[in-house]
């Protein structure tokens, strides 16, 4: 599974640099070699791709929660869309300081992501349903990842690997505990 989810990155990664070399013009040491921190970046990239389509669906939930739970869920929803707005940009700034382009755009998250879109209004609980299977989908992701950072040595990819394992495992806890 995880060779394969790295196959789908290494194509996108060659779509989006467009045969440019993998090292900036500078070149970076920062005591990962090259080929390491393209297989972490390229993890991280299935890490945004998850968040970021995890981000649409939690707000789009928000916007079109009905019932008599409305305004629990559309609080709750928002707090959750909100955390992982921020979560997003920091996933994509640690690709960047890897010296990789980050992916932006909708069909790159389409491609990466393991996520996949919903259609039409689900019922509420179908709502909270979802958002669980997406945030245990990212935590999944997060660890595979992990793996990785963890055996090149890169301490700041575990750290905020470790943090959004922490935030998606709590929240699909805390999700799951209202179907109760």
């Amino acid at each position: 599974m995880f060779a394969r989810r790295l196959e789908k990155h290494a194509d996108w990664l060659m779509d989006r640099r467009l045969g440019e070399p993998l090292e900036s013009k500078m070149k970076i040491d920062i005591g990962i070699k090259a080929e390491k921190r393209e297989q972490i970046a390229g993890g991280l990239s299935r890490v945004l791709a998850d968040t970021y389509t995890l981000y649409l669906k939690t707000h789009n939930f928000h916007w079109n929660v009905t019932g008599p739970m409305f305004q629990t869920l559309h609080l709750m929803f928002e707090t959750h869309y909100t955390e992982l707005a921020l979560a997003v940009d920091q996933i994509a700034e640690r690709i960047r300081a890897l010296g990789l382009p980050a992916p932006g755009t909708y069909k790159e998250f389409a491609k990466l992501s393991a996520i996949k879109e919903d259609t039409g209004v689900p019922k509420a609980e179908d709502m909270i349903k979802r958002l669980v299977e997406g945030h245990e989908t990212v935590a999944r992701t997060a660890r595979e990842v992990f793996t990785a950072a963890e055996g090149a040595n890169d301490q700041p990819t575990c750290d905020l690997l470790t943090q959004r394992m922490q935030v998606h495992e709590k929240t699909a806890w805390m999700l799951r505990s209202l179907l109760e």
